[in-house]
């Protein structure tokens, strides 16, 4: 981007940050009511699609309150809903929706099964989406004014990976968002929306480090994963001299073709050699002996990532890598929706979006148990957990997403929540989210297909750089030395036809290859005894762990018990 351009956008979206300044005060005025604004929310949700065969089903045709709601549909996780996706799938979006709520795409996530999560975006989702970015956007233009006059990194998916049979796109939100941005905004990004269409992920990170390298403007950076930036930025060091010559002729040297199509509209930002730049990163190379981040965006200000949870492991590298520059937090979100807005640097916490989701949440201590309290967003107490529900326009209601929040804080009377961790039986450390049912399958199509048995085995993450997957088994039952690395292909292979997240992870080094650790004989006994003294239960009751996805008990655990010599 040029000055002139900088300086003509900057001008230009002058009226636009006016209105949402003005819209972001207006939401800030709310929260002195949050009970009203949810059951606002609420009874709007319940309107838009009263139609639905669940609405129908489930008696929510003439649902109002909450209580009703409640009585109607009990807490629930995605298995309830699919037999109506499926029918949305095939064509028929009456299956959650009501006539006025139009479909636009469906995003995916990983499932608790061997499928992927079909999520229904429709058009006030995705308009909701949006504006919880434009007020997140805005502060954090306030707040680092030299973004007014730089480019964006962003770092998204296709939203049109394929098509359901019925004709409706399957993919990423973030590249629908992409793909609609006004002609005048897209001159802001650095990546143009045909970067997400490559389809081969290393081909497709190569192109685009090699045209944001060649970019000395980019003041944001933006993904949701932060092992995203660390794995960018280290594989655009590793091709460094491929990258600079590239930046040098014009061109782009990918480890595979790029589609005709997608090379054909790269090829007016490709396409011009910038011998000036090239000579640039040869001298910084020659002064530090790599090609950093740190040393070649200079004007970056700000870097947006997930920093709760696990995501923060990944911080300490993306600084040592973008240098020390601040992070800001784009609040918890999933495919299901978006929860939280962060108007802060340096902290994960968010405002609850109160006007695009009704919010229900059930204290961490009680999940599980036949009845537990379950609570409104103005009920949370500071300093206490919970695991949060969503009822959306998507559809969805009492949708259980298996994530702990903490409220830090209120705003008025909204909460302030945190996000600390996925639920106990889901491990994810690069946005995999695995459940242990996918490890269980995994496994036993594993022993199935090698033959080899095993009594009682654990799945655990393993912090590194890549982080990767251990596989837990007593000494007395590894499989033998000869046939070990094929069993641990063999099961990693499982593992990502289990589960998307995980197959995409390893595709792209995000996760190295699962290994095996040994156990000395008799761990599990010792390790279930523990177990029971410190959660009670007897032995009948005894559950054995097949993932245990918090990195400080898997740490404890593998080096409690591992094998001499073997860590």
């Amino acid at each position: 981007m040029n000055p002139l351009t900088g300086n003509l956008l900057a001008v230009a979206g002058w009226p636009m940050r006016r209105r949402l300044r003005k819209a972001l005060s207006e939401f800030h005025a709310m929260t002195a009511d949050c009970r009203g604004i949810q059951q606002q929310t609420l009874k709007s949700l319940l309107d838009l699609n009263r139609e639905s065969h669940f609405a129908k089903d489930h008696g929510l045709v003439t649902a109002q309150t909450v209580e009703d709601l409640r009585k109607a549909v009990p807490v629930s996780d995605y298995e309830r809903f699919r037999s109506y996706i499926d029918l949305m799938k095939a064509g028929d979006h009456r299956g959650l929706l009501g006539s006025q709520n139009e479909l636009l795409m469906f995003s995916l996530s990983s499932g608790t099964t061997s499928e992927s999560k079909f999520i229904p975006i429709t058009r006030r989702f995705f308009d909701d989406y949006r504006r919880g970015w434009q007020f997140w956007g805005i502060r954090a233009f306030d707040e680092h004014k030299g973004l007014k006059k730089s480019t964006i990194l962003q770092v998204s998916s296709d939203y049109d990976r394929f098509r359901t049979e019925g004709g409706t796109p399957c993919g990423n939100i973030s590249g629908l968002a992409a793909k609609v941005q006004h002609p005048a905004v897209k001159l802001l990004y650095t990546l143009p929306y045909e970067v997400v269409q490559i389809p081969e992920p290393e081909a497709r990170y190569y192109t685009s480090m090699r045209m944001a390298v060649a970019d000395p403007h980019i003041g944001m950076i933006t993904t949701a994963n932060p092992s995203t930036l660390v794995h960018m930025a280290q594989l655009a060091d590793s091709n460094r001299e491929s990258i600079i010559k590239d930046i040098f002729d014009g061109t782009v040297s990918t480890p595979v073709d790029l589609p005709p199509d997608v090379r054909k509209a790269l090829s007016k930002r490709i396409d011009r050699p910038n011998p000036k730049r090239a000579r640039e990163l040869e001298q910084l190379v020659e002064q530090t002996g790599n090609l950093h981040p740190s040393g070649y965006w200079q004007r970056l200000e700000v870097i947006t990532v997930w920093t709760g949870g696990s995501c923060a492991s990944y911080l300490p590298a993306v600084r040592e890598l973008y240098g020390n520059k601040p992070v800001r937090d784009h609040g918890l979100s999933a495919s299901e929706g978006r929860m939280t807005i962060p108007f802060e640097d340096e902290s994960p916490d968010g405002i609850l979006d109160v006007l695009s989701h009704f919010f229900e949440f059930i204290p961490e201590e009680e999940y599980g148990s036949e009845n537990p309290t379950v609570l409104e967003a103005h009920e949370l107490e500071e300093g206490k957990d919970y695991f949060i529900l969503l009822s959306t326009c998507s559809g969805f209601y009492r949708y259980d997403i298996c994530d702990v929040v903490r409220c830090t804080g209120f705003m008025g009377t909204v909460p302030i929540l945190r996000f600390l961790h996925k639920g106990a039986h889901i491990s994810s450390v690069t946005g995999e989210k695995l459940s242990e049912s996918q490890v269980v399958d995994a496994m036993q199509d594993t022993l199935r297909e090698s033959g080899h048995k095993v009594s009682f085995f654990t799945l655990i993450p393993v912090w590194g750089e890549p982080p990767y997957y251990r596989l837990l088994l007593e000494d007395s039952e590894l499989p033998p030395t000869e046939r070990r690395g094929q069993f641990e292909e063999l099961l990693d292979r499982r593992l990502g036809e289990q589960n998307c997240e995980y197959e995409e992870k390893r595709k792209t080094g995000r996760l190295a290859p699962l290994k095996v650790l040994p156990l000395r004989n008799g761990s599990w006994t010792e390790f279930a005894a523990q177990r029971r003294e410190k959660i009670g239960g007897s032995v009948e009751q005894y559950k054995h762990p097949c993932l245990l996805p918090r990195l400080e008990v898997a740490e404890q655990v593998a080096r409690d018990f591992a094998l001499s010599g073997s860590l």
